[in-house]
């Protein structure tokens, strides 16, 4: 049988959200489903996650129910090709530059913001 250990040396990843309601944070591992805090401060959400993780773990291990392990990351690159309009490129280049970032840095803002809002 796996510990609480084993399952909490494995490397899980870790969500941290801005809660604009209550201006804090929110924190929550996608792999441990209604494994989640809030914190009012950086530090304290991912200190409060990393203890919530550790019951949701204990009660999940004394309740039966199975844990799942992280998702593997190998294979992922973390690059891709994209091919867009000249306009769109125009654009996100122009508006990189007023936010002071490479368009790069950018485009990832963009996706990453796309990505939580589609979470939540």
């Amino acid at each position: 049988m796996k510990t609480i250990e084993y399952y909490m040396s494995l490397p899980y990843r870790l969500e941290i959200l801005p809660d604009p309601d209550e201006s804090g944070y929110v924190a929550r591992y996608p792999d441990l489903p209604g494994c989640l805090t809030v914190g009012d401060s950086m530090e304290s959400v991912a200190k409060n996650a990393e203890d919530a993780k550790k019951e949701w773990i204990a009660a999940a291990i004394e309740g039966g129910v199975a844990i799942a392990e992280p998702v593997n990351m190998e294979g992922y690159s973390g690059q891709f090709k994209l091919r867009i309009p000249k306009s769109l490129h125009r654009r996100l280049a122009e508006h990189s530059k007023e936010e002071g970032v490479s368009m790069n840095q950018y485009c990832v803002y963009l996706l990453s913001k796309n990505d939580a809002l589609e979470k939540v």
